[in-house]
């Protein structure tokens, strides 16, 4: 079956005020985490900046936080969220 699912993907917090969006569904032809943010970078500077490698965000995949990299399955709700400040 080559047809694409979709998945939904939120943006929590700062990461939502710095890409101005708080969700977005998007055409997933299946991957990992690490696949979806490249895909997210390769839209322009602000993405890639905000999502940055080096920012230290979690990534939830239908409400589990995923440690490492994980695969992502159809119909998915992934959720970014940002880096914790402490204090």
């Amino acid at each position: 079956n080559s047809e694409n699912s979709m998945i939904t993907v939120i943006y929590f917090g700062a990461l939502r005020d710095a890409l101005g969006c708080d969700q977005e569904q998007l055409d997933w032809a299946g991957g990992t985490t690490e696949d979806l943010l490249q895909q997210l970078r390769a839209r322009n500077a602000n993405w890639h900046q905000a999502l940055a490698p080096d920012q230290v965000f979690k990534i939830a995949v239908n409400k589990q936080m995923a440690y490492g990299v994980v695969e992502i399955p159809p119909n998915a709700e992934v959720g970014i969220l940002p880096p914790v400040t402490g204090g």
